[in-house]
């Protein structure tokens, strides 16, 4: 098994867990009497220019443990300070340590949308991403179905949820695009072998129609990269260790946009 197939695999474990603590009936009549939301998140990635979402984690697999100590509201805040669009935060326990509770947390705290980043494999998890807070869930082509990713973005919009849908290679994006995606978003990670290659973006970007909202996500390190990224037409970037790792957020943040 690739590290991805253990991370959905793991996914699914965890749902049958809390299904037993709490049903999928129950979840969804909480979610559904909820306000609808705006799709806030592709709103965000819509304005001029190249949005940037910034992610809140405490560990990955390839990394290991990022920040030890995780302040991770204290984070989210100085994201938002530093003029970031959207705010990514990781809640798979296992391999990046996250947890529900940062995504509830970090949403009641700023005022910009929220991504749960987590191995979306089951409805249920998108009925609770709308509970804690959220205003989009990740979809991951090489872990589901296009029936599949047919129906969770037709869930997505019956909550007024944005469902980023992550792409790695051609065949997923065609994917992604039959399945009704309204946001791709390319992964320059292979989380298979955790090879990193922000070409990956460029060779993808020209399948995904202009209507359709443009993601590129991991291996930002530099202003150059991004550079290179707003110049193929990505409408964002998603950053996760480049900011992690900076001590002062603000600054990097500022530096990666070229002010």
């Amino acid at each position: 098994m690739t590290i991805l197939d253990e991370l959905a695999a793991h996914a699914r474990q965890r749902v049958a867990a809390a299904r037993k603590e709490r049903s999928a009936d129950l979840i969804k009549q909480q979610a559904l009497a909820m306000l609808k939301g705006c799709f806030a998140f592709e709103k965000a990635l819509k304005a001029p220019g190249l949005s940037f979402i910034c992610e809140c984690k405490k560990a990955s697999p390839s990394k290991g443990i990022i920040s030890p100590d995780f302040p991770y509201l204290a984070i989210a805040e100085e994201y938002e300070a530093a003029g970031a669009d959207c705010i990514s935060v990781l809640t798979e326990p296992k391999w990046f340590l996250g947890k529900d509770d940062y995504l509830r947390k970090i949403a009641s705290a700023v005022r910009i949308p929220c991504l749960r980043k987590d191995f979306t494999v089951d409805e249920s998890m998108i009925y609770e991403a709308k509970i804690l807070g959220a205003s989009a869930v990740l979809l991951i082509c090489s872990i589901l179905t296009e029936e599949e990713i047919r129906r969770f973005i037709g869930i997505c919009d019956r909550l007024g949820l944005s469902a980023l849908v992550e792409a790695h290679e051609e065949a997923e994006v065609r994917m992604a695009l039959r399945a009704g995606a309204r946001i791709i978003g390319v992964n320059n990670r292979n989380l298979k072998d955790f090879s990193v290659d922000t070409e990956n973006s460029r060779r993808l970007r020209e399948l995904v129609p202009a209507d359709v909202l443009f993601v590129s996500e991991s291996g930002v390190k530099t202003a150059e990269d991004a550079a290179k990224l707003r110049e193929i037409g990505a409408d964002a970037v998603l950053i996760g260790e480049t900011l992690m790792r900076a001590a002062d957020k603000k600054a990097k943040l500022a530096e990666l946009r070229g002010e």
